[in-house]
């Protein structure tokens, strides 16, 4: 599917505004903090439903707003259609409607009709040297775009972890603790099963499209299984720090770097050049992997990127864009010549009060 127009009312700053994209390659051009970035966002969670930035899903309603909506435009084999999500404020809870071509649809039902979308902002290195929650968040963000049963377990999950966290810590008696955790420990269990088998077929993913840019990458994951075995045997470490200590929010990777027969870790020692390398490893197969799920090319999103790359890396973008529907941010307007494509302008202006 191509996208063709966007129009929002009350997504953060852009409270009405509509844009129009072209279908190769659209530039949102202008200086910082005017909504360039909550523009890209706004068509991110068009797709997947939710942001790539809040804390709490309430921060993407324009604070002086109730009620958002995000309407997109696309065209797929010369139909029209129009995909709308709204979100409103209602007493201390968030509802979410999903429509497609006007008819209302469940969230699963209305990402079946939707194509996928990769982000990738300056940030994304974090993924290779930030925190074990950095590189559960990639894992996670991926397969939920391709995967509603993954997304509503990893939601059940997490929330019966906090319950069962909630136990743990005002607790008084282990045995009435025992029996406390029962129901808690099945579902976990149930849960966590199918969100373990679905990391290991992505990284398994990862690790049959090894080469890029003549380096050979890998991806080594370490996944934290949760078990009744592992619960028994962690119950006194747990009762001790009364939280939940095995499963997999405490999973992790890692990234491997082979050059002239030696290997090495990227976070631990690759130059920050290598590091983003891996990281356009990790889009690159992010891409290839939603294509080839959902049997359709995914929409290509690029958040000021080009603001900290070398050369090598610049072309490693330019030639992505070559084969993806692509909408970058930038403040650089020297970027509009980088690139002989077609292509469709977004001028985003400061207002002088």
């Amino acid at each position: 599917m191509i996208l063709q127009k966007v129009i929002l009312h009350n997504f953060r700053n852009l409270k009405a505004v509509a844009y129009n994209f072209h279908p190769s390659l659209t530039v949102i051009i202008g200086a910082n903090a005017l909504g360039k970035t909550n523009l890209l966002e706004s068509i991110y969670f068009s797709i997947s439903g939710s942001g790539f930035r809040e804390s709490k899903e309430e921060e993407l309603v324009n604070w002086e707003e109730l009620v958002m909506t995000t309407d997109t435009r696309w065209i797929d084999r010369n139909i029209q259609h129009v995909f709308l999500l709204q979100l409103a404020k209602k007493e201390g809870t968030m509802e979410k409607k999903y429509f497609v071509d006007k008819v209302q649809k469940t969230s699963q039902g209305y990402r079946e009709f939707q194509t996928g979308a990769v982000l990738f902002a300056p940030e994304h290195v974090d993924i290779i040297t930030g925190s074990p929650e950095k590189r559960r968040d990639f894992l996670n963000r991926l397969i939920s775009l391709v995967d509603p049963v993954y997304k509503r377990n990893l939601y059940n999950y997490e929330h019966a972890l906090r319950r069962r966290n909630k136990v743990l810590e005002h607790h008084s008696d282990q045995t009435k603790l025992r029996e406390e955790l029962i129901f808690w420990n099945n579902y976990l269990v149930e849960q966590g099963a199918y969100i373990t088998r679905k990391r290991v077929e992505v990284i398994a993913y990862l690790n049959a499209h090894t080469v890029f840019q003549d380096r050979q990458f890998q991806a080594k994951y370490t996944p934290n299984e949760i078990t009744h075995e592992r619960l028994e045997q962690a119950f006194q470490e747990e009762v001790r720090w009364r939280r939940t200590v095995v499963g997999p929010q405490k999973d992790d990777f890692s990234v491997f770097l082979t050059e002239n027969s030696e290997r090495e870790n990227v976070q631990m020692y690759g130059s920050r050049s290598e590091q983003r390398l891996a990281v356009f490893w990790l889009k690159l197969n992010e891409l290839l992997f939603c294509e080839e799920v959902l049997k359709q090319k995914p929409l290509l999103l690029l958040d000021d990127v080009f603001s900290e790359l070398d050369t090598r890396n610049k072309r490693v973008v330019l030639e992505l864009i070559t084969h993806y529907q692509t909408i970058i941010t930038t403040t650089e307007s020297e970027l509009l010549e980088l690139t002989g494509m077609e292509k469709e302008t977004i001028q985003f202006e400061r207002v002088n009060d």
